[in-house]
């Protein structure tokens, strides 16, 4: 058994979140390499994948998008499970509104679950626009990815690759909140 996790990030912090990933597998004894999208050419040799994407105004990042795409055909009886990292800032006060739209790729994917996990702005890693809007919308520098989470949920999910247990029903999405920033 052996897992892909496949990660498009923008600055590096959502690349982290799939490292954890892969390491959270690996120690709970299920093999894991971590990727980019473009490092993807098939899935030839992994069992599973694990795909998350940085979020930038509710969307998948376009290599992400387009993995999907390139490997759709290959995950017939693979397991997929999906994250989206980016959330931070002021929480939206429409908590009906999920902070990223995932139902495109959860379709196509066929995923277990989905999760959001918060995200990491820095103000310096960013272009003169993004800053000015988050200067706009006084959102500050901050980090809110939760590393305990993370890393049990990938320990969920090499329990369920070693058990071949069925997925539970539960949120296909983390917190209710407004996807922006810097991943």
């Amino acid at each position: 058994m052996r897992v892909l996790v496949c990660t498009a990030s923008r600055h590096g912090a959502t690349a982290q979140i799939g490292d954890a990933l892969a390491k959270a597998l690996t120690d709970n004894g299920v093999p894991a390499d971590a990727r980019t999208p473009d490092q993807v050419a098939d899935l030839q040799g992994y069992d599973a994948l694990v795909l998350g994407s940085a979020v930038y105004m509710g969307s998948w990042l376009p290599s992400a998008r387009r993995l999907v795409e390139r490997i759709s055909g290959q995950l017939s009886g693979r397991p997929v499970w999906l994250f989206s990292s980016g959330p931070v800032g002021e929480r939206g006060s429409d908590s009906s509104k999920p902070p990223v739209d995932a139902s495109q790729v959860i379709t196509a994917t066929a995923a277990r679950d989905h999760r959001v996990f918060g995200g990491r702005i820095e103000r310096a890693q960013l272009g003169i626009v993004h800053r000015t809007m988050m200067a706009a919308m006084h959102i500050a520098d901050s980090d809110e990815r939760d590393w305990d989470e993370i890393a049990a949920w990938g320990k969920h999910i090499a329990e369920e690759l070693l058990t071949g247990a069925q997925p539970q029903p539960g949120p296909q999405t983390g917190p209710e909140t407004e996807a922006g920033g810097a991943r």
